[in-house]
């Protein structure tokens, strides 16, 4: 009798953690699919704020119509690789590279801009450019709580025990918003500032 209460016990704990395992796996996933929603409300602001920007500024930047068509450009690709639907579709690796390319023209631009003194003198360009400035940082906050929670998905369905019940159920790795090389390329053409 007790070698059964004993067993009965044991079977209850496990089920408990299998429960709660799973549990915690879904929440996690969860949370990686609201930080991925977040950044795509904010592409979707960035999608639509660029054509405008770039209407604005192509009567200053007459010379420079080669990099306002690479902004076009990189917001077309970007707008068709981000399916919206989030990491779980596979879709991640290319988003974020499209991403990364705009990401990198739009900093090119932006440093293109500062030669042109009209340009920042123009009230409806320079709230356009705050508008999207502000939109890159809430694209940068978002994709920081996004890796965040996949950090944590990303343990939870690695580590022991919780890999077995992460295996069980099809639990995967969410990938990671990693800066590109043409996002760093685009730091480096940035304008140096010298305060002397």
């Amino acid at each position: 009798m007790t070698a059964l209460i004993v067993i009965v016990v044991l079977v209850v704990l496990i089920v408990g953690w299998v429960i709660m395992t799973y549990n915690r796996l879904v929440a996690l996933r969860t949370q990686v699919a609201n930080g991925w929603a977040q950044i795509d409300v904010q592409l979707k602001r960035r999608y639509d704020l660029i054509p405008n920007l770039v209407e604005s500024v192509k009567g200053y930047m007459g010379h420079e119509q080669d990099t306002l068509r690479q902004v076009i450009e990189a917001r077309n690709k970007a707008v068709a690789a981000n399916p919206g639907t989030g990491p779980a579709t596979g879709a991640t690796a290319a988003t974020i590279a499209a991403e990364s390319a705009l990401t990198a023209s739009i900093g090119k631009m932006f440093a293109l801009a500062e030669a042109y003194p009209d340009l920042k003198a123009n009230q409806s360009v320079q709230q356009l450019m705050e508008e999207l400035s502000s939109t890159e940082n809430k694209i940068g906050f978002a994709r920081q709580y996004y890796n965040d929670t996949a950090t944590a998905l990303n343990t939870a369905v690695q580590s022991f025990p919780g890999n077995l019940i992460a295996g069980q159920f099809a639990f995967q790795n969410a990938e990671l918003w990693r800066v590109a090389e043409s996002e760093r390329a685009a730091v480096e053409v940035a304008p140096k500032v010298s305060l002397r």
